[in-house]
């Protein structure tokens, strides 16, 4: 609401008072224009020195804020703003006889609209910026000033984006004033950005000082919203992607999509599983993701090689599957992958060759990902029906002090290497997981089954002749020999598992009855 103009059903006051605009903002884009149209509208317009200074050049009447206050903007800039000249103006009731009154007395007038836009501390966390920076690029008056203008949206009009500019305006020449809903998101917006802002902060300085906490005793989330999604899982599902801006290390959020349609809900959630799987190996590695669950994964010298054999080992499942490559893609493997229907292809980077060959599929999404060799950063989080789970992510690797081999006979160099790529990613497959390897790359998966046995039988059913000679991984013990049995059926010469059943003796006892070697990792990897 501006000047005379009150809330439906409250008494208006009598006093007409005039039309005042602040304005302090750090984001000048369209500054000069709102400035321009406020004026013309009757708006006299204050401002603090870099806005006031801008607006003048462009031939506006402006009131810089040391004027009118009596006090010169002090320590670098700190302190401008904090004044009763501007807050009693902002925070006064118009409907009150005594607030009125009192403005009237001390000779102040009210604020009827406030644009302010804040120091950009969120841009200087994320470019890393020294400590000293970080904390002046903390806004104090900005923040006091939207709070206070919120607080007062029955008569004060606040605005802290440029991207409402355009809707204040459009109000105010077609009716004189700006609407109450108009008003209340604008004051809503105001305080939502306090909130994100105060957490930026909290949340930066908690890393810099050594002081984040992995589990605090209140979770707070800043994820503004990047996109809405045409659907979820499904069509009749309604969805949205948020992105945490604060967020460091491998990311499938903050990939460049250099072309393709829009991402979906399930093509976030595979890229996602592509990117774990492929950041965990040095060596040319090539995954195809679908349903979350590896297809195929293999590490050969090159990434034709390393794609053409994941392609191989399930070549049926992997028809429109995503596919995740830890190396650049050049021009020969992205011919061999546009021979297949494919949702997506994610990786470091494109060769510009390779980019070539893509256009030729426009639908095709290509994600291109830094930071591949970094942790994530954060816990992992699952949302469930009143609550949030948080845990830490699963970066255990074979302790090589701590490996048992449980049975007769070792397992050879060659079953050696095979049950370390197994064991490396079998925690990427959903529970219960089996793996059939040979080094270096799966032959069979069995994955997401209720029966730690089905799975086996699914991965030997997948290996098929493969299975012969292979060594097989598994992400939680065997509660009986039959799964056992399935594998030395199928051709499994070892086994990797964490052992810890109370049947481990029984298991034991058919690994060298089938001549198999098994070793124990005292380690679980479970992945619900």
């Amino acid at each position: 609401m501006n000047g005379s103009e009150n809330p439906e059903g409250m008494e208006p006051t009598t006093e007409r008072w005039p039309r005042r605009a602040l304005l302090s903002v750090a984001d000048k884009s369209g500054l000069v224009e709102f400035g321009t149209g406020l004026s013309q509208m009757g708006f006299q317009l204050i401002a603090t020195g870099k806005t006031q200074k801008m607006l003048t050049e462009a031939g506006l009447k402006v009131t810089r804020v040391s004027d009118l206050t009596g006090f010169p903007e002090i320590l670098g800039g700190r302190v401008k703003t904090l004044h009763p000249h501007l807050y009693a103006g902002l925070l006064a009731d118009l409907n009150d006889p005594e607030h009125g009154a009192t403005l009237k007395e001390l000779e102040l007038a009210p604020i009827t609209l406030v644009a302010v836009n804040l120091y950009p501390f969120e841009e200087a966390a994320q470019r890393q910026a020294g400590l000293s920076e970080l904390i002046e690029e903390i806004d104090i008056g900005g923040v006091t000033l939207l709070r206070a203008a919120a607080k007062n949206g029955d008569h004060v009009t606040v605005v802290c984006s440029p991207g409402d500019y355009g809707t204040v305006l459009k109000e105010l020449k077609a009716d004189g004033k700006v609407s109450e809903p108009t008003r209340r998101r604008l004051a809503l917006t105001a305080f939502q950005r306090v909130c994100d802002y105060d957490h930026a902060i909290s949340t930066t300085l908690a890393r810099r000082w050594d002081l984040d906490e992995t589990f605090p005793e209140t979770l707070r989330l800043h994820l503004p919203k990047a996109q809405g999604l045409r659907y979820g899982e499904n069509p009749h599902q309604g969805a949205a992607f948020y992105r945490d801006p604060l967020a460091t290390g491998l990311s499938v959020a903050h990939a460049e999509q250099l072309q393709g349609k829009e991402l979906s809900y399930n093509n976030l959630l595979d890229f996602d599983a592509a990117l774990k799987v492929i950041s965990d190996f040095k060596r040319p590695t090539g995954v195809i993701i679908k349903h979350t669950n590896p297809c195929g994964v293999a590490t050969a010298d090159s990434p034709l090689e390393a794609y053409r054999e994941a392609l191989a080992i399930d070549s049926m499942a992997a028809f429109g599957g995503v596919v995740g490559l830890n190396v650049q893609v050049d021009r020969e493997t992205a011919e061999e992958i546009t021979g297949s229907f494919k949702e997506g292809v994610i990786a470091p980077s494109f060769a510009k060759e390779a980019i070539d060959v893509f256009q030729a599929k426009p639908n095709v999404r290509l994600l291109a990902v830094d930071k591949l060799f970094e942790n994530v950063s954060g816990p992992s989080m699952v949302k469930i029906s009143g609550g949030m789970l948080l845990q830490d992510h699963d970066r255990g690797l074979l302790d090589e002090q701590n490996i048992k081999v449980a049975t007769e006979r070792e397992p050879t160099d060659d079953e050696w290497e095979g049950l370390r790529y197994a064991w490396r990613l079998i925690k990427h497959i959903k529970s219960n997981s089996i793996l059939f390897v040979v080094p270096y790359r799966t032959v069979g998966i069995g994955a997401g089954q209720m029966s730690r046995v089905d799975a086996v039988r699914i991965a030997a059913m997948k290996a098929g002749d493969k299975a012969k000679g292979a060594v097989m991984a598994s992400d939680a013990f065997f509660p009986f020999r039959d799964g056992l049995d399935a594998a030395a059926d199928a051709g499994v010469t070892a086994i990797i598992q964490p052992g810890g059943s109370i049947r481990d003796q029984e298991v034991i006892a058919a690994a060298n009855e089938r001549g198999l070697a098994m070793v124990f990792t005292g380690m679980r990897h479970f992945k619900h």
